[in-house]
Parts: structure tokens; sequence; C-alpha cells
């Protein structure tokens, strides 16, 4: 169709720009998927997908030449264990993934940008308890971000701010909480917590214990994927363009997850914590009054419904028998 808007997505191999892509192509966008890969566990759905390295420039102007519109998903990050250990690597790639798409977008003349925030922006300050008040968008200054994976999207922000005020590049900016689904990474070191404890208790036996990172009392917010990129695009059609929350406002406690998960599973499972692994802040929570306001939408799926959707994925991936060698 001629009169089709043309987007891009980057970071389209990944977890979230996999599931957007399809939402979009869905919709009737014609979309151009971007990424260093494809995707690990189906086949993209875009019009077009290029492979490429979007630390170099000259690979972004490539990438945003001809689109409409641009969604920024593109980084370099994974859960808590490997932002804690690769702080340099992150801040690095996504640094000039972000800067040079942004700046690539303005040249090319794109008329909307959607940058992909993250809860970790937020001051560590304000989460040193479990029980801790959700985070309204106001509450990243004073500025206390995560260190590293944090930092780098706090200041990407801003970025986004200053291109929209200085050169008319119309940005939008979300803060997204703890996104979890199928067709993510469940293990290999990247995987967010979701991931890590419906594998474990996958490949455990009923009456088993699983290692829990922590001493399982730390809280967090949990948001499922059809919700994400409901909320992506809802936001993308808006006209507010400060950073907004995105995710559930229902806090649990790791314990609780892994009860959940466990119910879910049919199993009996006991934990064996482990306080030496990484764990993040103490307590974190979405204050969503703002994305009510704002986008008159909030999201629908329950935390019981998402984790028993993306639990019988994982089992089904973890449960796959060998692939058996072929001698020459």
């Amino acid at each position: 169709m001629s009169d089709q808007v043309k987007v891009l997505v980057t970071g389209a191999g990944g977890f979230i720009g996999h599931h957007l892509t399809k939402y979009l192509v869905e919709r009737g966008y014609w979309v151009r998927g971007v990424d260093i890969k494809e995707p690990e566990y189906e086949a993209t759905a875009a019009d077009e997908f290029k492979l490429l390295d979007l630390r170099f420039r000259e690979n972004c102007l490539e990438a945003t030449e001809g689109v409409a519109q641009v969604y920024g998903l593109a980084a370099n990050m994974g859960g808590i264990g490997f932002i804690e250990s690769h702080k340099g690597e992150i801040v690095r790639d996504s640094s000039l993934i972000n800067l040079h798409t942004n700046d690539a977008a303005q040249e090319n003349g794109v008329k909307r940008y959607f940058y992909t925030s993250s809860a970790c922006i937020y001051p560590g300050y304000k989460q040193n308890e479990a029980d801790i008040t959700p985070l309204r968008e106001e509450d990243a200054y004073p500025a206390d971000a995560e260190d590293g994976y944090g930092w780098e999207k706090l200041y990407m922000e801003r970025i986004c701010r200053h291109y929209r005020e200085d050169f008319g590049l119309d940005t939008r900016v979300v803060r997204f909480h703890n996104i979890f689904g199928p067709l993510g990474t469940y293990d290999g070191g990247r995987e967010k917590s979701p991931a890590a404890i419906c594998r474990k208790i996958a490949l455990a036996n009923d009456g088993d214990d699983i290692e829990v990172w922590g001493d399982g009392l730390q809280t967090r917010s949990y948001c499922y994927i059809d919700d994400c990129v409901e909320g992506i695009y809802r936001l993308m059609q808006s006209d507010y363009h400060e950073p907004l929350n995105l995710g559930q406002d229902r806090m649990i406690s790791i314990n609780e997850l892994v009860d959940i998960v466990a119910k879910i599973a049919g199993k009996r499972i006991g934990k064996r914590y482990d306080t030496t692994k990484p764990q993040g802040v103490r307590g974190r929570n979405s204050d969503n009054t703002r994305l009510r306001e704002v986008l008159k939408w909030e999201p629908q799926i329950s935390l019981e419904e998402g984790l028993e959707r993306t639990y019988k994925w994982i089992e089904a991936q973890v449960k796959q028998p060998a692939p058996v060698a072929v001698s020459a």
C-alpha cells in the first residue's frame, strides 16, 4: 500500500523489539527491523530486516533512511547479574547506539522518535526499603541512577529533550518497569528474574529447592509483554513528550514471585538463598497515576496470567530434546 506508514524498530532481534514489530505489522505499518542479530526463537515479522551495528553512525543513517517514525529499542543490556558486571561495555555500546540513532533520525527527517528508558533511572535513595512508595516520574531528580546502565538511560532522556527543543525531533520517552513474557532470554546470564525463576522451576523436580538471589524479600512490579507493546503504541500516538512510566503497579517480593510460578507449575518448591549474588535495589514499584491520565489506559494482564503464559513457553524450551550429533 502506497499510504503505509514506514517505521523503523531498532533492536528488532531482541525480546521487546520482536514483539513490537509483530504488533505494528498487524496494524498495517511497513516495518524495517534492525539489529546485530535476528530474533532467536521465531522468524521476524518485519517487512525488511537489516543486520546493522548501530554503534556506527553510517549504519544509523542507513537504518533511518526513508522512515517516518523510529522506535528505538536497541541496547546492550540484560538482567541484574549482567548490568552489575558489564557497566563499561553497556555505557559505551548503548550511548553510541542511541546518540547515533537519534542524530541520524534528525538528519534524515524522521517525524517522531520513541526512546525506551528504564525504571533503573530512579534514585537509589528512594529504593532502599522493600516496602517503598511507588515511583513517580518527577522522582528521577535529584538524580542517583543505577550505576552504569541507569545513568546512560537518564542521559539519553535528556538528549531526547534537547533534540526536541533545539532541532524539532518529536520525541517520546517511556520508562519500562520489568517487562517479561515468552520469546525472551531465559538463560545465559542476561535473563530477567521472572524468566530465570521460570527456568529454574521448570528444570526442578517436585520438592526441590531452587537458588534465589538475595534474601527473597526484595520487591518489584512486573509488566507482561503484550501490555508493554500496547503502551508503547499508545504513547507514540499521544501528544505527550515527557518521560512516562510503563509497568504494573502491583508490587510483590521475589519470594512471592517464586511461589506464584511454583503454583503454576504444580510443584512444591523450596528456596535456597544466595546473598552474595547481585539483587539490585531493595524495592521498586511504578506509580501509574500519570500513565492513566495521559493514555486513558493501564496494563490489563494480571501477573498470574502473564507468568502462566511465560512459564509454559520456557518449560517447553528447556524440555526440548538436545539435537543429535550427526557423524561425518
